[in-house]
């Protein structure tokens, strides 16, 4: 059934998904996740006076150690908050209805050496000796702070106290300057902490560990390999040198953003005028304890708040908003102020957000999303027909074409211009396009990234169960194999595009087919360690195409007919 080129292309293939998976192995080999700790050992008292909390520089590179203050746990209906009280802030929240690696609970933030909303001084050390009081009944939370200059600094969270509605997961926060002094007092630029992201899963990319920040309209955004000596890959030169901290001004600072691949925590502005925001890394577990002898690194970030200068008496108040939940488009659009942005779909967002939406709601008539996915890719290639039947056709009177396109490059093999130019010539006669055939493949692609872009922080798809498949958000592996993971479907993606290429009609420029034989490779490399849903739409995609070959093999071929040049319309004078 295959020709040489095919073994070849299969070989190039094998080849090349081997070489692919050795380099990702080894830059970026599934980390060993520690456990989250256990919060029902959290339950610490005061620490007295003489015992200050231990200062973390900014950035900070090291996880916090364990801090020695009163903590106190209060739920909502989707999730537990566990706020500190030297640091003033939340040092953790748990989401009931998710669940992170080996089924433990999900939580974010728990490595971060910042809690989200605490605040640090100019000099990097985390502001603390806070006093806390908390309602769990109406969801309150407030600290106090009295420096000995006269500064107080109130902080008071609202928990969201309703279910089904976008706030669900929304934390508000009033944050309170005044000046307690009859003098007046300049309050320093200190740092407002969204706390800190870290991967998820072992699968997790490096790449999905990100600081986002969003002002006049445009999303800024760079991952946790930003801080990273810049190499470049396989050769092993260094571009830069590591970065310690990332620092960026710009007016009208609507929120900042810390995420992992599906998770995030927004820090919103309601009422502060921001220009300035912050970011570094952090050891979310230690190099010791990885299988390539790197840290496991995590991102924190969040805004600089504009120095005060505050008369005797005098208070400034500021409101924030928390979003520390999933990265659900839908609930994100309806929070405004372009939040779903943190799903950092890229190019071809408008693509993605339409196929988000089409997935979705075909779930909710099929209910399952693999089935979704399967009739979405069935319902696109249906709209594509005929333009694949034309491309097909194109194909073939091109092949028809083969034994003279020979014979011009038999003939003027030393003269390559001259060959391209009866090339082009003959084809032009014939009415025949040379890139007809790649069409479907181009119209293609944008549908491919969208897919790749939105498949890749979908919410929706986590824990979504196909066949063998346990996870539609996760690589499908099976085994693994000298250490090396066997992900069968993005196997059995390949095979069928070369299935796809052996049915194709063979014609046009030899060097443009060998070209095509090397997209299996690239294909492959591209859904290998991605969720396992992307390899399934294209697949999926792919048996669709060799049935409609199938279809058509069988039909006349084309008449090979001197095209009929097109009369030029006479201008009216």
């Amino acid at each position: 059934m295959f020709d040489r080129t095919t073994w070849i292309a299969l070989a190039l293939s094998i080849v090349g998904l081997i070489a692919w998976q050795s380099y990702y192995t080894n830059h970026y080999p599934h980390p060993v996740l520690p456990p989250p700790p256990s919060q029902a050992a959290v339950t610490t008292v005061s620490t007295p006076a003489s015992q200050p909390e231990p200062s973390v520089a900014l950035p900070a590179s090291k996880v916090l150690p364990q801090l020695k203050a009163r903590r106190e746990v209060v739920d909502t209906a989707k999730a537990e908050y566990l706020f500190q009280e030297n640091a003033a802030g939340i040092e953790a929240v748990t989401l009931f209805i998710h669940l992170g690696e080996q089924a433990h609970s999900l939580q974010l933030n728990t490595f971060s050496p910042t809690p989200i909303g605490s605040l640090q001084e100019p000099s990097g050390a985390l502001l603390a000796n806070f006093s806390m009081k908390s309602d769990k009944a109406t969801g309150k939370v407030v600290f106090d702070y009295q420096a000995p200059n006269g500064l107080n600094i109130t902080k008071n969270f609202v928990l969201p106290q309703t279910t089904g509605s976008p706030e669900e997961y929304l934390v508000g926060l009033d944050l309170t300057f005044k000046n307690n002094s009859t003098a007046p007092l300049d309050v320093p630029a200190y740092f407002l902490s969204c706390g800190g992201a870290s991967p998820i899963h072992t699968t997790d990319a490096p790449t999905y560990t990100r600081f986002d920040w969003f002002s006049k309209g445009r999303m800024t955004s760079i991952d946790v390999n930003w801080f990273s000596a810049g190499m470049i890959p396989f050769v092993g030169i260094q571009t830069h040198a590591a970065r310690a901290l990332y620092e960026m001004n710009n007016p009208a600072i609507s929120w900042t953003a810390v995420t992992s691949q599906y998770f995030c925590t927004i820090l919103t502005a309601q009422t502060a005028d921001l220009s300035s925001v912050w970011a570094s890394r952090f050891e979310a577990a230690p190099a010791s304890e990885q299988p390539n002898n790197r840290p496991l690194y995590g991102m924190q970030g969040g805004v600089v708040l504009a120095p005060l200068h505050l008369a005797a008496g005098e208070a400034v108040s500021q409101h924030y908003t928390i979003f520390a939940g999933p990265k659900d488009f839908s609930a994100l659009e309806k929070l405004g102020n372009g939040q779903q942005s943190v799903m950092n779909f890229g190019t071809f967002h408008l693509v993605s957000e339409f196929l988000l939406w089409a997935m979705n709601s075909l779930k909710k008539i099929l209910g399952n999303y693999a089935a979704a996915i399967i009739i979405l890719t069935l319902l696109i290639k249906t709209v594509l027909w005929p333009i694949q039947n034309k491309a097909t056709s194109s194909m073939k009177r091109m092949q028809l074409l083969s034994p003279r396109m020979t014979e011009l490059r038999e003939k003027y093999k030393d003269n390559p211009t001259k060959m391209n130019e009866e090339l082009m010539k003959l084809y032009k006669q014939y009415g025949v396009n040379p890139f007809g055939g790649c069409l479907p493949m181009l119209i293609q692609i944008p549908v491919f990234f969208g897919f790749y872009s939105m498949l890749g922080t979908a919410i929706e798809l986590r824990n979504s169960h196909f066949l063998w498949i346990h996870d539609l958000s996760q690589p499908d592996t099976i085994a693994h194999l000298l250490h090396y993971p066997v992900n069968l479907l993005p196997i059995i993606m390949a095979g069928t595009m070369l299935w796809q290429m052996a049915l194709s009609p063979k014609g046009g420029d030899p060097a443009q087919q060998r070209m095509m034989y090397f997209m299996p490779v690239i294909f492959l490399c591209f859904c290998y360690n991605f969720a396992s849903a992307l390899a399934l739409y294209w697949t999926t995609q792919n048996l669709f195409s060799i049935a409609q070959l199938y279809v058509t093999r069988n039909s006349p071929l084309p008449k090979l007919e001197v095209a009929v040049p097109r009369a030029k319309k006479k201008r009216r004078h």
